[in-house]
């Protein structure tokens, strides 16, 4: 399975920081914010990574993390001409993908929550065995802003709706997605929405109909958090900085996920941390040898 992390758009409800910085390169406590999903994909051995951003922004993700290599991936990078829809993602990553199942996580979304692991694991046998497609549903007090999942009395899906102004539901779709490889010419065929995008809730419904899409619905114990604007941005660094605090641990170093999992050896994360100074993140990785 290969990853996509999308990380493009204006950021406009975050302006005026993001007309100089892309969104996803701002902070959430005390790393990057595109360190969350790159660390998700990694900790499910997903190596094989395309990030998509705008033309103005690329180059400062090849700054920061380069060909992935020092932390034992491999990145490639797309530009994305205009944000014209995350179903978009499939078109602009065809080569990319290639005859790969693949999993789509938005680069502003955190997740966090034990047995998180086991979800995932479990959707990407789906993808690649059972050619079915996996999304996640998370219970919100403002369905409005999602793509929203519609039961029937039996508690059985039965459609996703884009933002619905009169939500019959609460359970909100999180961005993170696995697909076949069928996704592609799945995606070559939606038609612009209203909005003039690709809707990745099309794509949802086509799997939907095609009875091979899972709903997980997330329980309380796992925390999903979109940083799409100034007070979610706020309120997702004070949850990490309070987590790391409390257990002296980091959530989301890459580095560290890629010495455990045997990516890289401890003569590489040498070489890392005598790149990073005297900062509180080198401190932590020394730990690590």
């Amino acid at each position: 399975m290969k990853g996509i992390i999308l990380a493009g758009g204006l950021g406009s409800r975050l302006y005026p920081t993001t007309k100089v910085i892309s969104k996803q390169l701002l902070p959430v406590y005390d790393k990057p914010m595109i360190y969350y999903p790159l660390s998700l994909l990694m900790m499910s051995k997903i190596r094989d990574i395309l990030i998509i951003s705008t033309p103005q922004d690329i180059h400062l993700y090849q700054r920061l993390l380069g060909n992935g290599s020092s932390v034992g991936i491999k990145l490639t990078y797309i530009e994305q001409p205009k944000p014209e829809g995350l179903a978009q993602a499939f078109i602009l990553g065809r080569d990319f993908i290639g005859n790969k199942s693949v999993c789509l996580v938005l680069g502003d979304n955190i997740f966090y929550g034990q047995g998180f692991s086991f979800l995932i694991q479990a959707a990407m046998e789906r993808a690649t065995q059972e050619q079915k497609a996996t999304i996640f549903g998370y219970y919100v007090k403002d369905p409005q802003r999602y793509g929203v999942v519609l039961f029937n009395d039996k508690k059985e899906v039965i459609e996703i709706q884009e933002k619905p102004l009169n939500p019959k539901s609460n359970f909100a779709v999180i961005g993170l997605y696995f697909f076949p490889n069928k996704v592609i010419e799945i995606a070559k065929k939606i038609k612009p929405s209203e909005r003039g995008e690709l809707e990745i809730t099309e794509v949802n419904n086509y799997f939907l109909k095609e009875k091979s899409l899972k709903v997980e619905l997330m329980d309380k114990e796992f925390v999903w958090l979109d940083t799409g604007t100034q007070d979610s941005l706020l309120e997702a660094s004070n949850f990490i900085k309070t987590i790391e605090k409390r257990q002296g641990l980091k959530i989301a170093c890459i580095e560290e996920i890629a010495i455990k999992k045997g990516y890289i050896l401890k003569s590489d994360l040498r070489n890392i941390i005598n790149s990073m100074g005297n900062s509180n993140y080198s401190k932590y990785l020394k730990k690590l040898i």
